[in-house]
C-alpha cells in the first residue's frame, strides 16, 4: 500500500511499503518485513490489524498496514529487529486453525508473499506423527518379540 501525503509545505513525501514475507504455524503466524539498517522502528499490534513504521538506511519511510484474517492475540505476541528485518510472531487466537491468507480481505498487495523456505503444510502432521507412532510401536514390537534360541546342535565345535 503506497501512500502519498503533503507536508506544510506541500512537497510531495512517499511512503514505501516494505517486501513482507509471512507463513503459517498451528500457533503463530510469522511475517517478515525486509528492511535493511532500519531506523525508528514502530510495530503497532492490535488483535485485528499491525501497522510497521519505520526508515530504511537511506532515510525512506516505510509503512505497512495488515488487517489479519483473523483474530490475534497482541498481548501474547512479539517481533524482533535485526539488521536484515522486523519479525513479527503474531500468536493465532484459536490454535490449530490453519490461514488460506494473510489479510482479511481476499486480496494479495503486491509486496507480500508466502515465505516458501519456512511454510509447511502442518494440517495433516497429527496424522502422519499418529502414523509413524504406530509405525514405530510395530517395529519395536518386533525387536522385542521373545522367540526361542535358535538350535545350535549343528556347528562343529572341533578345532
Amino acid at each position: 500500500m503506497e501512500r502519498i501525503y503533503l507536508d506544510k509545505n506541500a512537497r510531495s513525501i512517499l511512503n514505501i511499503s516494505a517486501k513482507t514475507l509471512w507463513y503459517d504455524r498451528p500457533r503463530y503466524v510469522f511475517l517478515e518485513f525486509c528492511v535493511e539498517d532500519s531506523r525508528d522502528v514502530k510495530v503497532d499490534l492490535d488483535d485485528y490489524k499491525v501497522i510497521l513504521s519505520c526508515k530504511n538506511a537511506d532515510g525512506i519511510e516505510i509503512y505497512n498496514e495488515i488487517q489479519f484474517y483473523a483474530r490475534v492475540n497482541s498481548k501474547d505476541s512479539q517481533n524482533k529487529r535485526s539488521g536484515r528485518s522486523i519479525t513479527l510472531f503474531a500468536r493465532k487466537w484459536k490454535d490449530k486453525v490453519p490461514w488460506p491468507r494473510l489479510t482479511k480481505e481476499d486480496f494479495k498487495p503486491a509486496w507480500l508473499s508466502v515465505d516458501f523456505d519456512n511454510w509447511r503444510d502442518w494440517e495433516g502432521d497429527e496424522e502422519v506423527e499418529a502414523a509413524m507412532v504406530e509405525q514405530y510401536a510395530e517395529l519395536m514390537q518386533k525387536v522385542t518379540k521373545k522367540d526361542p534360541p535358535p538350535a545350535m546342535d549343528d556347528l562343529d565345535v572341533s578345532m
